[in-house]
């Protein structure tokens, strides 16, 4: 290409540039005026919708203002209707209390005369009280004249016929309270009774029939029991004993009233239990053999009391039926050691006030008797070891003391009373029936501290081996009435507290003391 033609093309080159250029100039210039057009027509628009938004507004706050004008009317009219229905309400209340006070000054008028009136009524009365009093003395006198006794004389026999008269009606409540008391207390005896005998039955029925034959495993019930209960109904039938198998591991109870066939039948069970062989036949041997040698046995025991006491010529009945009483107990305690501590006893207490100490022996020892046959013969233990005394040829002394150890029959000689209390002595000392000394001392602890526990009690002592507690109190602080609800009290908080054979008495000792110095 030649350097005019590249000249050309420059200068047509710089020739466009400068078109397009001020081409565009003008262009910009005709969207800036259109703008600036736009802007103008808009802000012309935004004034108009703010003077329509703002004469809206104007009308709705005159709208406005013209209602809270209308209520604001309503409300003052309201107000003052009230206010004058208010004003009318108070000119009544006005004419009322108007009307009322000068009610009240012609009522304080009145009572002005009235008051004048009843001053001079007040002292006419007081003047005629005086001329009444003046009366009276003069009939005072003239009656002390006529009748020859001072008005002192006169009060004194008026008071002593009311005292008599008051003393017949209490004698008459006196008898009255004490035929109710009577039956009162019969009934309640009743129920003391009642009470212990369903208290301790349950125990006694217990010790009384129940024996109890361990075994070396539970494997023992089922061969004990046997093929269809051949065999627990052979040591039945062979020793009269019922025979109970029960969930109890490792042990079988026998059951029975007589306390010898249960013996044998629990000593004829543990030979069988150790030798293995149990058969109906095997157990027929053996019950019989025990019997022979439990018989044997008895009849060596009696014989060893009988010679410990030194009572000779003891019928040989009695001897056995003493032997017998080696396996009876009584709350736990056995009878033969029990009548033989009676037995010492009566002799150390009939050494001292000079009596015949074999007899009193005698007596002891055969005092509980009747204990080896009351579970086969009706009546109490007393009266049957009395018959069988006699039968088997006791003195009558004997016999007598035997029959009235639990009062059945009254006392009638010293023996008879010896027996009593040696009897209530092997039975209430510590250790005698299933009480060890320290349950017997924390038994006394008990009593006092239960005692102690009430208001007004200064002391208190357990005597006669816990069967009675004495309190003392404070006659300041207890009445009568109190001490006698004390004593019930004290009495049904041990029943509730305590455990304990028989019963406890408690006394409720109340004394008053009056003193006063001489100067």
């Amino acid at each position: 290409m030649s350097l005019s033609q590249i000249t050309s093309f420059l200068l047509a080159l710089v020739c466009g540039i400068v078109v397009g250029f001020l081409v565009r100039k003008k262009i910009i210039e005709s969207r800036q005026k259109n703008i600036e057009e736009q802007g103008k027509k808009l802000i012309e628009n935004a004034l108009d919708e703010a003077e329509k938004i703002k004469k809206e507004a104007l009308l709705h706050a005159k709208d406005q203002e013209l209602k809270l004008k209308h209520s604001a009317e309503l409300e003052i009219k309201d107000l003052k209707s009230v206010i004058v229905s208010e004003e009318r309400r108070l000119a009544q209340k006005s004419e009322q209390i108007e009307r009322k006070i000068d009610l009240l000054d012609k009522r304080e008028l009145d009572l002005l005369s009235k008051e004048k009136v009843s001053a001079e009524q007040e002292k006419k009365i007081h003047e005629r009280l005086q001329d009444v009093e003046h009366f009276v003395e003069e009939q005072r006198v003239q009656l002390e004249r006529i009748s020859g006794i001072s008005r002192d004389e006169a009060r004194k026999q008026l008071t002593e016929s009311i005292e008599s008269e008051a003393r017949m009606e209490a004698a008459k409540s006196i008898v009255r309270i004490e035929n109710e008391m009577k039956i009162q207390a019969d009934r309640k005896a009743k129920n003391i009774l009642a009470l212990a005998i369903a208290r301790y039955a349950g125990e006694y029925v217990a010790e009384k029939t129940v024996s109890v034959v361990p075994l070396p495993n539970d494997e023992m019930k089922g061969r004990i029991i046997g093929r269809e209960g051949r065999n627990i109904r052979a040591i039945e039938s062979a020793t009269g004993i019922d025979v109970i198998i029960d969930d109890t591991p490792e042990a079988v109870i026998l059951s029975g009233f007589n306390p010898v066939r249960r013996e044998i039948a629990r000593q004829s069970l543990e030979r069988l239990i150790a030798d293995g062989r149990i058969h109906p036949a095997r157990i027929e041997e053996i019950v019989e053999k025990v019997g022979k040698e439990l018989e044997v046995t008895m009849r060596e025991a009696g014989e060893q009391a009988t010679f410990d006491v030194g009572s000779h010529g003891v019928h040989l009945e009695l001897i056995m039926l003493l032997g017998r009483l080696k396996y009876r107990t009584s709350y736990g305690q056995n009878v033969l050691q029990h009548s033989l501590e009676v037995a010492f006893l009566c002799g150390v207490m009939a050494a001292e006030l000079g009596l015949d100490v074999k007899l009193a022996k005698r007596a002891g020892l055969l005092h509980d008797i009747g204990k080896a046959v009351d579970h086969e013969v009706e009546g109490s233990h007393a009266s049957i070891g009395a018959d069988l005394a006699q039968k088997y040829g006791e003195s009558s002394e004997v016999v007598h003391a035997i029959a009235a150890h639990h009062e059945d029959v009254p006392p009638e000689s010293i023996l008879d009373v010896l027996v009593q209390s040696a009897d209530a002595l092997s039975g209430a000392r510590p250790g005698a029936r299933k009480e060890m000394l320290e349950t017997y001392v924390k038994r006394l602890e008990d009593l006092e501290n239960i005692a102690h526990s009430f208001e007004g009690v200064e002391k208190s002592f357990a005597i006669q081996a816990g069967r009675e507690i004495r309190i003392i109190v404070n006659s300041n602080n207890v009445s009568d009435v109190d001490a006698s609800i004390m004593s019930r009290d004290i009495a049904r908080k041990i029943e509730k507290d305590l455990t304990y054979p028989g019963q406890i008495r408690v006394t409720v000792i109340r004394e008053m003391r009056s003193v006063e110095y001489a100067k």
